[in-house]
């Protein structure tokens, strides 16, 4: 299949699976719930924390109170771009065996399940995200979502949430080439995508951890799935050094597509398929 005929089917399958996630409308409401009442709980505790701190601590971290409560809403609305599991029709076609079916199509498999799965993923995630952050908007002043620092500065915010899909996709495809294949169990993919969230800074801002440890958090491959832009929306990233962050996300990606396509075409060649 020439490059013109791979870009129609990668868009003709990336729109009837967008067209298929749209269904599960009620499964985004109750997750909308879910990430607001986290996003609510977790701006409580900060506020605590930032207000009692021994001398005024938390004020001296990097983050003022009103830049933590912005990072934490965003951080719930694009909590959903990260993937916490293999897509599951994918998962299902390794367990049961359709993989040598999935050969057989005239597309790349890794282009072919690269669509699927970040079709998959955005799907109902952008409703998801949006009405989280204006909940985040809507709520009382000291919990809200604030403006972003300059406007200059949400131009590149938007541009890396671009760049924060495509890298959580070339990641999920990471972990579906290591999957593939093996008997042993998810347990250590499970870990490896939890390992993701909890450095991608969703679960804790990255400007919070220890001092010696802000290089590496900020060279390593999960920061540009969310810390990435919400430092540039919250402006403790200028747009100065949007560039070089940007340009982070898009080396990272490039080394997680290599690493999955390579991955991939070697355990195809030695592959058993179960099932029939």
């Amino acid at each position: 299949m020439n490059f013109s005929a791979t870009c129609k089917a990668c868009s003709s399958l990336f729109r009837i699976r967008m067209a298929e996630g749209l269904q599960y409308r009620v499964s985004a409401i109750s997750g909308v719930f879910v990430s607001v009442f986290w996003g609510l709980l977790e701006c409580i505790l900060f506020t605590v924390f930032y207000t009692y701190s021994d001398n005024g601590a938390w004020n001296n971290n990097g983050l003022t109170l009103a830049q933590t409560l912005s990072y934490v809403w965003l951080a719930q609305g694009l909590f959903v771009l990260q993937t916490m599991s293999i897509d599951s029709e994918i998962m299902g076609k390794i367990n049961n065996g359709d993989v040598a079916v999935e050969l057989c199509r005239p597309l790349n498999l890794y282009t072919h399940w690269f669509v699927k799965s970040s079709a998959g993923k955005l799907g109902t995630s952008w409703l998801r995200s949006l009405a989280t952050i204006g909940a985040g908007l809507l709520m009382p002043a000291g919990y809200a979502l604030g403006a972003p620092a300059s406007a200059l500065g949400f131009v590149c915010f938007l541009l890396s949430v671009v760049m924060a899909f495509v890298l959580c996709s070339a990641f999920a495809m990471l972990v579906t080439a290591i999957r593939l294949n093996i008997t042993w169990g998810d347990g250590p993919t499970y870990m490896l995508l939890l390992l993701s969230g909890i450095l991608s800074g969703t679960y804790l801002p990255l400007r919070l951890w220890p001092d010696s440890m802000q290089t590496f958090l900020y060279l390593q491959p999960f920061g540009g799935f969310a810390d990435i832009p919400l430092q540039l929306y919250v402006g403790t990233l200028t747009p100065s050094l949007a560039l070089p962050s940007i340009g982070l996300q898009i080396l990272w990606s490039a080394a997680f597509i290599a690493a999955g396509r390579s991955i991939m075409n070697h355990k195809l060649k030695s592959i058993i398929v179960q099932g029939g």
